[in-house]
Formats: structure tokens, sequence, C-alpha cells
């Protein structure tokens, strides 16, 4: 109870909501910007490798270093915050947020619910697959010379089953993407909407810089993954801009709600309601990063299964995706 009358003293030394509007009105044109920056940036590398020989080598690069960046954003970035959130002493003096850990059970949950989304989706895929007509059969015979680096074999023509796989292999990774943007949205508008309710000056002017960052690098992880699955320019462009306005969105929203409740990011309720929502943006990220991400691209890949050189290229890119991730959190 002592450190928490100390920072509340220490908070209203800092409260002036006159300046700390007007940092939140820069806020809302510095991180728009630095979000589509961000986000593009991959979009536009993947286009300009499109159709070269080290295209599908430079994607599976940009997307591992996208995997970095998403599962720190998870781990270091949302489920800190999540627990800080629910442990502060407005909140972790009232029952039950003092009796059960709360932060961690939520986050388990969205684990779990993104784990159901994934297996519903997959055999809803795989059902379409099942169903489409059979193509229409070769006329030119039963078998059709195939060139391998051994020669020239006889290959019996059974259907269209590597195409039926591309299929499924692009719309799995269409799913990530999206159910990825969904997690991410959740954690942004989470960020805004805390910033929006500040009226903390010294709060805010260091996180409009730190958030800056944190959005390029959270943006480039999201677009290695929309770069890598395919979507038209039109669904492109419509999930880069959703990424990039949800952060200043949540500002407006959080300044609205400071206004109509009073209510500022120290209230119990927005605490709770922080800590419940990064909760479960972290379980979801947190299971994309690791099983649609990582484990999918460096066990399950056979590009970098033949080349030793690539595995240990997107190793290294994984590891600098968590690193520069991991360093905004002395700042965010």
């Amino acid at each position: 109870m002592v450190s928490c009358v100390t920072d509340t003293a220490r908070t209203l030394g800092c409260r002036d909501g006159a300046a700390a509007t007007h940092l939140k009105f820069i806020s809302l044109f510095v991180i728009f910007f630095t979000s589509i920056i961000g986000i593009s940036s991959p979009v536009f590398l993947a286009r300009y490798f499109q159709g070269k020989p080290v295209y599908d080598k430079a994607i599976l690069i940009i997307k591992c270093f996208a995997a970095g960046v998403i599962l720190s954003t998870s781990l270091v970035h949302v489920l800190p915050d999540a627990f800080i959130a629910l442990s502060d002493c407005h909140v972790a003096s009232r029952h039950p947020w003092k009796d059960f850990p709360f932060a961690g059970l939520v986050t388990l949950l969205g684990a779990l619910l993104a784990l159901l989304v994934d297996l519903t989706a997959s055999s809803h895929v795989e059902h379409m697959g099942h169903h489409k007509p059979p193509p229409p059969p070769k006329p030119s015979g039963d078998y059709l010379p195939v060139v391998t680096q051994e020669g020239v074999d006889g290959k019996k023509v059974v259907g269209n089953s590597n195409l039926s796989n591309e299929e499924t292999l692009k719309l799995k990774q269409k799913l990530v993407s999206q159910v990825l943007e969904i997690g991410i949205i959740f954690h942004s508008v989470i960020i805004g909407v805390t910033m929006g309710m500040s009226q903390n000056q010294c709060t805010i002017r260091p996180l409009v810089a730190a958030l800056a960052f944190h959005q390029i690098f959270e943006g480039m992880g999201l677009g290695g993954c929309i770069a890598q699955a395919g979507f038209s320019m039109g669904t492109v462009a419509y999930m880069c801009f959703m990424f990039s306005v949800t952060t200043p969105m949540g500002i407006v929203l959080g300044m609205i709600v400071f206004s109509v409740t009073g209510y500022d990011d120290s209230n119990p309720n927005a605490l709770i309601m922080e800590g419940l929502l990064g909760s479960l943006s972290s379980g979801i990220l947190i299971y994309m990063a690791l099983v649609d991400l990582i484990a999918v691209d460096f066990f399950h890949n056979k590009l970098m299964s033949s080349q030793t050189w690539l595995k240990k290229a997107s190793f290294i890119a994984l590891a600098l995706g968590s690193i520069s991730m991991s360093i905004l959190a002395l700042w965010a």
C-alpha cells in the first residue's frame, strides 16, 4: 500500500492534461506513418524479388525475421504488460484478482483458442480439397516423362495432387496471416487505448518515439507473413491499412473514454481490461509464432531442409528479429 501511495504521488506530479493531449495528437501521425513503413517494407521487398531465382529464399528469411519479431512481441512486450496490469496495487488488492494468476490463465485460453481456430480452418481447407472435381484425363496416355537430376523417368499420372497441395498451403498461409493480424490488432488497440486514457506526460513523451520503432518492427513481422501468403493487391493494401490505423484509432478511443468517463490508465477497471485483452493477445501470438511460423519453416520446409546455409541464415534472421524487438522493451 505504501508503494501504491508513492506511485500515485509521482503520477500526480507528471499529470498535465493539455501537454498530454498535445503529445497524443503528435503520436497519431508519427505512429500511423511508421506503421505504414514497417508493414509495407517486407511486402515491397517480396514484390522486388518476385520472379528472381532468390525469391523463395528471400521470402523464407523475411518470414523467419518476422517470426522472431512476433515471438518477442508476445513474450517480452504483451505478456509482461498484462501481468503488470493485473498485479497493480489497485487491482491486486481486490478479489478475485489477488487469489489467482488470471494473466497466465487467459494466455493459456488464447493459445487454445488459436489452436481451435487452426484446427477448424485446416479441416475446412482439407474438406474443400477432397471435394474438388477431378481434373480432366490426359489424352497423351498413362505415363509422362519426368526430368530429374538422375535422368528421365516414367511417372504415372494419377491426378493433380501437387496443385491441390499448393492450394492447401496457400490457404493455410493466408489463414495464419489473418489470425496473426487479429492478435496484433488486439495488442495495438490496447496500446492505443492505454496511451489515449493516460494524462501522464512523463509516460507519454518517451512512448511516442518507442512506439514508433515498436510499430516498425511489429509491422515488419506481420508484413513478412502477408508477403508470403499470396493475397491479392487489394487485400494486402487493406490488411496494411488496418494494421496502420489500429493504434491511432485506439489512442482516439482512449481519449474519448477519458473525456466521457474520467477513467485514466490507472483506473482499476481499465487495468483489468488491459490485462485480460493483453493476455488473450499474447496467447494467440505465442501459438502462431511457435506452431504456424517457426515449427512449419524449420521442420517441414523442404527448401530449408535441403540447404544447410539457408537453415543457418534463417535461424540468424529469427534471432535478429527476436533481439531487435526485445531491445525495444527498454523503452516501450
